[in-house]
């Protein structure tokens, strides 16, 4: 940086990605931290808030700064997601990435599809895939998959809000192909076991051809912004412009102002008294978040503290 370029605040907030095919999670992540560094802004801590598979694309919340102390409610929120069902073909990925496994011949109509999605709506049972992140017996069920061992998935209760056609057909009574859906679901859903599970539900087989997340919390896709756009907010250091503040990452909690001395108090980690209200609220010194708190009773306690100084 020049001596005449400007001199830049750190940031704090969150930048929406729209996840491109073939990119990984992490690689977001590289990708605002040297946004960061070429925009020549000071160095940030910068998390994601939800992991999405390379051959996923949509929407990725990426948080810098404070917004970090966040990221773990992200993942435990509600996504949505477009996907297509390709019948016909089952892979051991369950999406195009993988071998195939199985093969029918069998396709479903689409009054069949839609006469089948309400099994798979409310609270299910689902088993994860196999080539997934979560660990069987201390190691990443991937890896043991790729090294050629038999991988039993255990099942876990997930919700489905809801699951519907991303376009109604009128009249069509040929056999599909292919059927695109989209569904809204609770934390730990895997979209692949989903369309895996429905394709069988139809007495067929199939995988996932097509995956795009248009919601993660409170992002919506019309937030997300391509990587090009990312680096040339980056080149004119107007990476500002792009940030969404760290309060929207809350926008279903409860704002509540404090005062200077409260603030103060809080930002020590102590305890405030006399506020009624239960549950988690987010404290507010004017403009600026102090912190995410709970109040139990009469009081008030910190859960998470922001520093903006």
């Amino acid at each position: 940086m020049t001596s005449n370029s400007p001199i830049l605040r750190p940031l704090h907030g969150w930048i929406v990605i729209d996840k491109p095919l073939g990119l990984g999670s992490t690689q977001g992540v590289s990708a605002v931290k040297r946004a960061l560094r070429e925009g020549g802004y000071p160095k940030a801590k910068v998390g994601h808030g939800g992991t999405l598979d390379p051959l996923a694309q949509g929407v990725l919340p990426i948080a810098v700064g404070e917004a970090t102390k966040l990221a773990g409610r992200m993942l435990d929120s509600d996504k949505i997601y477009d996907f297509t069902i390709g019948f016909g073909t089952q892979t051991d990925t369950l999406d195009l990435e993988g071998a195939v496994v199985a093969q029918s011949d069998a396709r479903p109509s689409l009054a069949e599809v839609e006469a089948i999605l309400p099994r798979f709506t409310g609270p299910i049972e689902q088993a994860p895939p196999v080539y997934s992140a979560i660990k069987v017996d201390g190691q990443r069920a991937y890896d043991r998959a790729r090294a050629g061992e038999d991988v039993e998935m255990k099942t876990r209760a997930v919700t489905i809000h809801a699951l519907h056609l991303s376009s109604v057909r009128e009249n069509d009574k040929d056999p599909l192909e292919e059927i695109t859906l989209t569904a809204h679901v609770s934390k730990g859903t895997y979209i692949r076991s989903l369309a895996r599970d429905i394709a069988l539900a139809l007495e067929t087989v199939g995988h996932v051809t097509y995956l795009r997340r248009v919601k993660a919390g409170p992002f919506l896709q019309d937030q997300a912004i391509s990587l090009d756009k990312l680096a040339d907010a980056a080149r004119a250091h107007d990476l500002e412009q792009l940030l969404l503040p760290l309060t929207a990452g809350l926008d279903d909690i409860l704002a509540f102002s404090v005062s200077p001395q409260e603030a103060h108090a809080l930002r020590q980690g102590r305890t405030l008294m006399g506020k009624p209200r239960e549950g988690l609220m987010l404290a507010m010194a004017g403009d600026v978040p102090v912190a995410l708190v709970e109040a139990v009773g009469p009081e008030i306690r910190v859960v998470r503290g922001f520093n903006f100084s």
